[in-house]
């Protein structure tokens, strides 16, 4: 059994009359993943302010490790490390130095400090570029000075927000396998993004928040499973047809066009396969492809969130 590395209870913040947080409630357990979606205004950014003591909830309580945060703000803060989504990296400074300098503030040694930053430097693929001023780096590179400057004094709970938004493939890539290490060296990661693909990647558990609140936490499988009705099955075929067509089969609840597939939403995806198969056969056509999916995190965040 893994104990709670951060425990939250009715949290809740007013902004004047606007309800921002509506008595929210969850745990995220040590050494997990730990994703929170949810459309913009949902709440997200208030929240994950009050976990980190940025701000001070009107109500409730947040606990990390046990303690409460707000009877030992500072010494609970020296245990978190946070990279918001517009980073907080000085873009005046080299890459060496942004580092150097987060982990003055946390009291580091000198020559220890110099030692931890050169490996997370090379450890990140920024050893070449250490001596640079961030202002001239790449959006990725810059990204991964932010989370490695948050990693300098080794945090027991690392706050991630919108950590690959606008990278390239291989930054996303980079970065993400970097949260698998820190996870498998025992960091907690509290991932708050809008990428519904990169949390089904990475998370344990996800919370899907609403309009203040929290509408569902699990994993995300089975999140997926509640939502038998949003199975489907994806086609395509050697020419281009109408899909008004395959709707006549009476199978079919709802279709979208994806490129050159089409994706048919249906209660009986075995009987759509089988249909589509005759079709193809009767319309003088080729199966390029034709696959069945389940509900994907993304309709279940869809489906959640609808107002």
């Amino acid at each position: 059994m893994r104990n709670d590395a951060i425990r939250v209870r009715n949290l809740t913040k007013y902004f004047g009359k606007l309800l921002a947080v509506d008595h929210v409630g969850f745990e995220v357990l040590e050494g997990e993943i730990f994703g929170l979606l949810g459309p913009n205004g949902a709440g997200k950014t208030t929240a994950v302010r009050m976990l980190t003591g940025i701000l001070r909830p009107d109500s409730g309580d947040v606990f990390i490790h046990g303690s409460r945060l707000s009877e030992n703000l500072i010494g609970t803060k020296m245990k978190l490390g946070v990279t918001p989504e517009m980073g907080n990296v000085y873009l005046d400074l080299t890459a060496r130095q942004n580092v150097i300098l987060a982990g003055k503030y946390y009291g580091i040694p000198g020559k220890e400090l110099r030692i931890k930053a050169e490996s997370l430097l090379e450890r990140f693929g920024l050893l070449e570029q250490r001596n640079a001023f961030v202002r001239t780096l790449s959006r990725g590179m810059k990204q991964r000075v932010n989370i490695a400057s948050a990693l300098v004094h080794s945090p027991e709970i690392l706050f991630l927000d919108e950590p690959t938004s606008g990278l390239d493939i291989q930054s996303q890539r980079l970065v993400r396998d970097i949260i698998k290490e820190m996870r498998e060296g025992g960091t907690t990661v509290f991932l708050t993004t809008h990428n519904i693909e990169e949390a089904n990647i990475l998370c344990e558990r996800v919370a899907i928040m609403n309009t203040g609140r929290i509408a569902a936490i699990d994993t995300p499988e089975k999140l997926k499973s509640t939502f038998e009705e949003s199975q489907s099955v994806e086609v395509s075929f050697n020419k281009a047809i109408d899909g008004s067509l395959m709707e006549k089969s009476g199978l079919v609840s709802r279709l979208e066009k994806l490129g050159n597939k089409w994706r048919l939403y249906t209660e009986s995806p075995d009987e759509l396969v089988k249909y589509l198969a005759r079709f193809a056969e009767d319309e003088k056509l080729k199966l390029v492809s034709l696959q069945t999916c389940g509900a994907s995190l993304e309709d279940v965040f869809v489906r959640l969130t609808k107002r």
